[in-house]
């Protein structure tokens, strides 16, 4: 990317207003600036219709020609386009092609509001070389290059990453993703992924937004990510501090409300004081004496207590004491001989 391109903050509002300032009559321009949303907020074809006096058809019907008048004078000798039309190209070659409106906008404006973001899809709607992905249950508003991709090129395309992640089956990293998608360009898969409202991704992991993993709505799936990610046990305060600190959202939970849900969800298992585990790591439900238990039915027979107690500590993090209070001070065990126990039964 040129440098120039890549650091110059637009005056889209002054562009804005120079573009509308070729449109002669002063409906029309009441009509693209409340459509497009390039003063305030966007107003529906009725609203502007009601303010106007004319049917919702007919404002549909004006906004249509005005725009098809303005991209053929954009082709020509229309203020600024092509200029536009540089930037916006040079900061989507160094995006990955394509880009949410709001990452974009982001990075040619100081504010990065609302009216900023719906002035520079008016730009790009109007700029030949730029394809435009308006904003529905799927996708972001979001542009692309259009010697890249036709919009329905890029809805494509992505369509193609989403059913590529749901045969993969479960949250992988972009490069595995572009691999099995056969894109060679790593960039431009996650470029595209990033636009879809369809895709989340959380940790480098892409993924369904349905799925916990890159996606995680309640504190559960909270929890089981920051274990996840831990890859060890962890006590419940650790947990709540790793998920204030962490880049989830909503992350202003209570440390007893994270306690509470550690003890209600079977993946987690409690291993020690306040210390969890995951139960998928191998960890099982139950008190000391549970996995005492456990131990000597596995043996098949009495041990010294030295092997219980090393074998326990690999599934518990409590004290030895407390291993052999459970030993010495519990029915279902008894000792067989010196320092060594079996099962009551």
């Amino acid at each position: 990317m040129e440098p120039e391109a890549q650091n110059q903050v637009l005056d889209v509002e002054g562009v804005v207003k120079d573009i509308l300032g070729t449109i002669e009559r002063e409906r029309e321009r009441e009509i693209i600036s409340r459509r497009f949303g390039l003063f305030d907020r966007r107003e529906t074809l009725e609203q502007i219709g009601e303010l106007l006096g004319i049917t919702r058809e007919r404002v549909r019907q004006l906004e249509k020609a005005v725009i098809n008048r303005l991209k053929a004078a954009a082709e020509r000798d229309l203020p600024h386009i092509k200029s536009i039309e540089t930037v916006l190209t040079s900061h989507l070659e160094d995006m990955g092609k394509v880009a949410r409106i709001s990452d974009i906008t982001d990075r040619l404006t100081k504010e990065n509001s609302r009216t900023d973001q719906s002035r520079v899809a008016f730009l790009a709607s109007l700029s030949p070389g730029i394809a435009v992905i308006d904003d529905n249950d799927h996708f972001y508003h979001s542009i692309g290059l259009a010697s890249e991709h036709t919009e329905k090129g890029i809805r494509d395309r992505v369509n193609q990453i989403i059913e590529t992640i749901k045969a993969i089956g479960e949250p992988a990293d972009i490069k595995t993703v572009a691999e099995k998608a056969g894109s060679k360009d790593i960039k431009h898969t996650q470029a595209l992924a990033g636009i879809s409202k369809n895709i989340a991704t959380l940790n480098n992991r892409w993924g369904l937004v349905k799925w916990p993993m890159v996606n995680p709505k309640n504190i559960r799936d909270k929890i089981y990510v920051i274990l996840h990610d831990n890859k060890k046990p962890m006590h419940f305060n650790e947990i709540a501090e790793a998920i204030k600190s962490s880049n989830l959202r909503r992350k202003d939970v209570t440390t007893q409300a994270i306690h509470n849900e550690l003890i209600k969800d079977p993946r987690f298992v409690l291993i020690g004081r306040g210390i969890y585990a995951l139960k998928e790591w191998g960890y099982k439900q139950g008190t000391v004496a549970d996995v005492i238990a456990e131990v000597l039915r596995k043996e098949g027979g009495p041990l010294h207590r030295d092997e219980i107690v090393r074998r326990v500590l690999k599934s518990r993090q409590v004290k030895e004491t407390t291993i052999l209070l459970n030993l010495q001070g519990k029915p279902q065990f008894k000792r067989v001989a010196k320092a060594t126990y079996g099962l009551a039964e």
